[in-house]
Order: structure tokens, then C-alpha cells, then sequence
């Protein structure tokens, strides 16, 4: 059965009429034009900017992201029978050179036992696949046998070189270690989601309400100081924008963060911030990435951070200067436990664990002398190969650099040059100090002034007089203040090669040549020539 509804003449005609006269009046004509060409033009600019952005992702995002910088390492630690050690030292050694004792890592694996430990190199090791058993007894090393079926015994065994530093990137002074999104610890990740984006694996790149609601807070107290921005909206920031806060920037970020959403897959997205976050200064140098800053805070690879550790990494990181452990630690604990109440309200934790971790203090590696890392020495072997390898190749090959530094003794000489500067300063001040008397009376006083005048300076090279090798190198007081080189600075020698001359002198007494010289030896000081 259809049903036909026809409606009269009349009433189509005066429908028609409606329509028409709505449309003849001039103001919703002009109203209309004004509306479609603001939609025009907004469409404009919109497909100019998304066409702009996407350019320049294409061009930020294609082949390496990031410079995969190479890599100095020290010298390899050699293990000898009678050595004093222990395992416990050994293992120290060994976890700072990037092994583990859970075989995740590719550089090698060790296992302790109550008297020996058993060290087996990885694919990615400096040695060769030969593993050993180094046993220990009385505070000595007894043994040193292969973990081969021969159980070869061996005089002395090398570990893994330490890693000194990677070379930074260029200008910008910065240092990464790059991870993989598999290396990063669920904690760690789980700290970071609950304090800077809880919906990260839930938003398309943008959370719109977080977003108006931060508007509305800045709005209300005439300040801008809520962010809003996701984890992607960060990456969009840091990779082709500038951190100033202004409407426009933020309206970009939102374009690139969807752009950057619909390329890539969430753990690829995690993984680019967990390369590209800002995480402080240490010393002259910038702390990019989690992997960097684990070393940095820590003294460890990200893959052995404690819960507290990947708690306080993801407290700084809204404003790691200011919220530093080293010069704020109250401020940074105090984030660090409002993180871990994040992962409480999150789920990621207990109330119970989160409590044991808020109660446990800041456990920082020692806030290093800059020149505990070698930075004149490093700046020396990037010299000496750039003279060789193109800059840009260098660290796009990852290369690895292997040098004769000897770890122990650069901390021994970084304290020894920080002990004798002091030292000196005093004595400097002291020698510029002016006293005199003012006034006569009671109204009499010591004015005291300090007269100005340079810093002393400072260099120290501990040289292995068998091989010429250089263990230990310090260049100057401050590397962050002046990047000279002290050591290798060209200036005349002075008194300081007295000391060469004697020990040449004193030689002759040994080597058998006339004639010989003594401590009371007369040399006659006058003119003369010397025909080489």
C-alpha cells in the first residue's frame, strides 16, 4: 500500500515566496557573503599551514632523527692474580660499563657468587667472545680462568671499557644516550604518563579539554602559565617551534601534533619524547633525553632505575632547573612525591607502594667535577679527529672511539686540581687583601678591600712514562667558564722545564756519559754553542 501527499498550488507558491524574500533581504545577503568568504579564507590559511607543517615535518622526520653521536670510552680495566679486589668492586665496575646481570644487555652479562664472578661479553663488546671466572679470596684475586670447557687459567683478564662520554652535538654543546621505546621501564613510562598526560594513549594528539581548561585557568588569574600540551604537543615544540608563548605558536603545535599522530603509532611518538626532553645542565653541557639524564642523576643505565628514580626523572621534567636535586632538593622531592600520588590516582601503583617510595631519600650519584669527565681530554680527541673524519659522518657511523683514559685517576686529578686551586685562591686573596684604618675614636674602623686581579689557572697531565700514554688530563679551573686548554696551550716554558734539565743531568749519572753531574756540580753559566 503507498500513500501520495500532494500539496496544493498555492501553498507551493507561497513557500517559494518565504524563501525568496528571506534571501532578498540585504543583511542576511551581506551576512552570508561575509560568512562564506571568512570560511574561504580560513580554509586558505588552514590548508596553507597544514601543506606548511607538513614540508617540514617531512623534512625534520625523514632519515635520522636524532645524530647518533659517537661514542669515547676509557681505557679497559685489566684484572690481574694477586690484585686486590672484590666482587662487589668488580660488579660496580662492570654495571658502569653498561652490563647486567638479567642478560639484557648486548654489550655482556655477569653473574655473582659468593667468591667469583663470571663476566661474559655480548655481541656489541669491545673483546672478543671470550668469557672468565675471576675467583676471589681474602680481598685478592686468587684465579682467572676461561668459562670455555678448556677452563684455561689466565694471568690477568681486561673488563669492559667505560663509556666516557658521547661526543656532543655540535654547537648546541647537548648530550643524548638514544634508547629504544622497548629499553624504557614501565615505571618510568607510568610516572611520566600520570604527571604530564594521562590520555596520551587515548587523544588523537590533542586533549581538548585539558587544552580549555588550562585557557580558562590562564584566563581567570591573567597569567599564562597552564600549558595544556600533551606529549606530542611537547614534541611538536621542541622539534619545530620556538618555546615562546603566544597564541599562534600554540595554534601551530596543535597542527603539528595531529599531523605527527596520524604518521606515527603511539610508542614511536613515547619514544621520540623520551629522546627530546629537556632534563637540566650538568655543568656546560645539556641533559636531552631520559637516557642521558639516567647517567647524569644516577650513575646508571635507564633499564636500572629504582621506582623513587623514575619518579624524581619525571618530576623535573616541567622545569629542570628550577626543580634540580642537586641545588633544589626539597623542591625536587616534593614534585617527586606528587608524582608517585599521580600513579596512585592513575592505578599504575598502590598507596602502600607509592608510601615506600615517598619515604625513601634522594639517592644521587656525587655531583661530579666537570673535570671528572675529562671535558679538556675529550675536546682533545674530537680535535684529532675531526682533523681526520668529516664531523657529520663521525657521529651519523656511531663510531667508537677507544682512548688510553684512565677513569680512577682523571677523578683523583679532577680532585686534586679542585683541592690545590682553593688552595691557591686563598693564598691569591689573602696576598690582595688591603687593611687600613678609618676614622679616629670611637667612630674608628677596619675597612677591608680585596684589590682585582685575574684567577689563577690550573693543568695537570698525568703521562705513563713507559708508553707516553695520557691517563689523566685537566685543562683549566672551569671547563663551563673557559674551554682553553691549559695543558697544550702554546706559551714559553719558564721555570717549569727546570726540572727536565736536572733529570737529564742527574741521567749521565746512570747512562755512563762524561761528564757526569751531580746535585754539586758547578756548570759554568757563560755563552756557548752546542752543535746537534
Amino acid at each position: 500500500m503507498s500513500i501520495h501527499i500532494r500539496i496544493p498550488r498555492r501553498e507551493q507558491r507561497r513557500r517559494r515566496r518565504v524563501s525568496q524574500s528571506w534571501f532578498a533581504d540585504p543583511v542576511v545577503r551581506v551576512a552570508f557573503t561575509v560568512f562564506v568568504v571568512l570560511a574561504v579564507a580560513m580554509l586558505g590559511v588552514f590548508t596553507y599551514y597544514y601543506v606548511k607543517y607538513e614540508r617540514i615535518i617531512d623534512r625534520r622526520m625523514s632519515g635520522q632523527i636524532f645524530s647518533n653521536a659517537a661514542k669515547i670510552y676509557a681505557r679497559a680495566r685489566e684484572v690481574r692474580v694477586g690484585d686486590k679486589a672484590s666482587v662487589e668492586q668488580l660488579a660496580a665496575q662492570l654495571r658502569h660499563s653498561g652490563y647486567s646481570e638479567n642478560g639484557d644487555s648486548r654489550l655482556g652479562t655477569f653473574k655473582l657468587r659468593k667468591s667469583s664472578i663470571t663476566v661474559e661479553p655480548g655481541p656489541e663488546s669491545y673483546h672478543s667472545p671470550e668469557g672468565a671466572v675471576v675467583r676471589i679470596e681474602g680481598g685478592k684475586v686468587q684465579k682467572i680462568v676461561t668459562t670455555d670447557r678448556q677452563q684455561e687459567s689466565l694471568a690477568a683478564y681486561e673488563l669492559e671499557p667505560q663509556l666516557v662520554t658521547a661526543l656532543f652535538e655540535g654547537e648546541q654543546r647537548s648530550k643524548r644516550r638514544l634508547i629504544t621505546y622497548d629499553e624504557i621501564p614501565k615505571m618510568l613510562m607510568d610516572a611520566v604518563l600520570a604527571i604530564e598526560d594521562r590520555r596520551f594513549f587515548q587523544h588523537s594528539g590533542v586533549n581538548y579539554f585539558r587544552l580549555a581548561e588550562a585557557a580558562w585557568i590562564d584566563l581567570w588569574r591573567g597569567r599564562g602559565e597552564q600549558g595544556g600540551s600533551t606529549l606530542t604537543m611537547q614534541i611538536a615544540r621542541g622539534f619545530f617551534l620556538t618555546p615562546q608563548k603566544t597564541i599562534k605558536r600554540k595554534l601551530a603545535e596543535i597542527l603539528i601534533a595531529v599531523q605527527l599522530e596520524r604518521r606515527f603509532g603511539k610508542q614511536q611518538i613515547f619514544e621520540l619524547y623520551a629522546n627530546q626532553v629537556y632534563m637540566g645542565q650538568r655543568g656546560s653541557f645539556t641533559i636531552m633525553g631520559f637516557g642521558e639524564a639516567s647517567q647524569a642523576y644516577f650513575g646508571k643505565d635507564i633499564k636500572h632505575l629504582t621506582l623513587p628514580e623514575a619518579a624524581l626523572l619525571a618530576a623535573i621534567i616541567q622545569r629542570p632547573n628550577y626543580l634540580s636535586p642537586y641545588k633544589n632538593p626539597e623542591r625536587a622531592q616534593e614534585r617527586r612525591n606528587l608524582v608517585l600520588q599521580a600513579m596512585v590516582e592513575t592505578g599504575t601503583l598502590t598507596r602502600a607502594e607509592a608510601d615506600r617510595a615517598k619515604a625513601a631519600p634522594l639517592k644521587l650519584a656525587p655531583p661530579n667535577v666537570e673535570a671528572s669527565d675529562a671535558p679538556y681530554f675529550v675536546d682533545l680527541v674530537k680535535d684529532m679527529l675531526v682533523a681526520r673524519f668529516n664531523e657529520r659522518e663521525l657521529n651519523e657511523q656511531a663510531y667508537r672511539i677507544y682512548t688510553t683514559l684512565d677513569p680512577e685517576l682523571q677523578h683523583a686529578a679532577a680532585e686534586a686540581v679542585q683541592g690545590g686551586i682553593q688552595a691557591i685562591d686563598a693564598r691569591v686573596t689573602k696576598m690582595r687583601t688591603r687593611k687600613r684604618r678609618v676614622g679616629r675614636g670611637k667612630n674608628a674602623r677596619v675597612e677591608t678591600t680585596v684589590l682585582p686581579g685575574p684567577l689563577p689557572q690550573v693543568a695537570l697531565v698525568a703521562i705513563d712514562p713507559h708508553t707516553g700514554e695520557v691517563l689523566a688530563l685537566v685543562g683549566g679551573r672551569n671547563y663551563g667558564f673557559s674551554q682553553l686548554n691549559h695543558a697544550i696551550a702554546r706559551r714559553p716554558t719558564g721555570s717549569i722545564f727546570k726540572p727536565f734539565v736536572y733529570a737529564a743531568a742527574m741521567n749521565t749519572a746512570v747512562s755512563g756519559e762524561e761528564p757526569v753531574f751531580t746535585p754539586a756540580s758547578i756548570v759554568d753559566d757563560a755563552p756557548s754553542t752546542f752543535m746537534h
